[in-house]
């Protein structure tokens, strides 16, 4: 009888285990806000699209009846204020007011299909900007790859790296002027 006991708890802890790692998953609407945030931080403007609405928090299965919060559950957060993102932030706001505005409505650059920036026009500005333009943009690319990067570690799951430079790829467009160009999923430029 003790020998039966035993194993239920075992096997009522294993369970509750797997529960608890299944559950695991990445926060898209709050990844969303902490995206928008830190893009209007960056570009200095209010988003130009609604807010994302919270997803379906009241599912049932496991995690309802397992002994994890609800309100964690329901309420997940990314975080984006660390050390590291802020400075990187800094650094895109800075470059953005200096440069990247402008040549963003001149339709030099575009925002990419994967959260970066890519030259599409030289010809939109002068010629003596023009190397000034590539070193730029590829600071830019570098900054962007560093803060999904640090995003997803700063949150504990380097794995999310991928989602979160999605999500922002995604917000990008969205928080973007009109005017401005940006890859369609077919990788075509499109003007906002």
């Amino acid at each position: 009888m003790n020998r039966l006991v035993s194993l239920s708890i075992i096997a009522f802890t294993l369970v509750l285990a797997a529960c608890v790692t299944i559950n695991v998953y990445f926060p898209e609407a709050a990844a969303e806000r902490a995206a928008d945030r830190f893009i209007q931080d960056v570009i200095g403007e209010a988003a130009t699209r609604p807010p994302a609405t919270e997803p379906n928090a009241g599912g049932g299965g496991f995690l309802s009846m397992s002994l994890i919060s609800s309100a964690y559950a329901q309420q997940p957060n990314i975080n984006i204020d660390t050390p590291q993102v802020q400075a990187i932030k800094q650094r895109m706001a800075e470059r953005h007011r200096e440069h990247l505005a402008d040549w963003y409505d001149a339709g030099a650059i575009g925002l990419t299909r994967n959260g970066l920036v890519e030259i599409r026009d030289r010809s939109a500005v002068g010629l003596a900007d023009r190397r000034n333009l590539e070193r730029v943009v590829g600071e830019e690319n570098s900054d962007r790859n560093a803060v999904y990067r640090e995003i997803a570690v700063a949150n504990g799951h380097p794995e999310w790296e991928d989602e979160i430079r999605q999500t922002f790829a995604r917000q990008w467009v969205a928080n973007a002027r009109d005017g401005w160009y940006y890859q369609g999923a077919d990788g075509e430029w499109t003007q906002k």
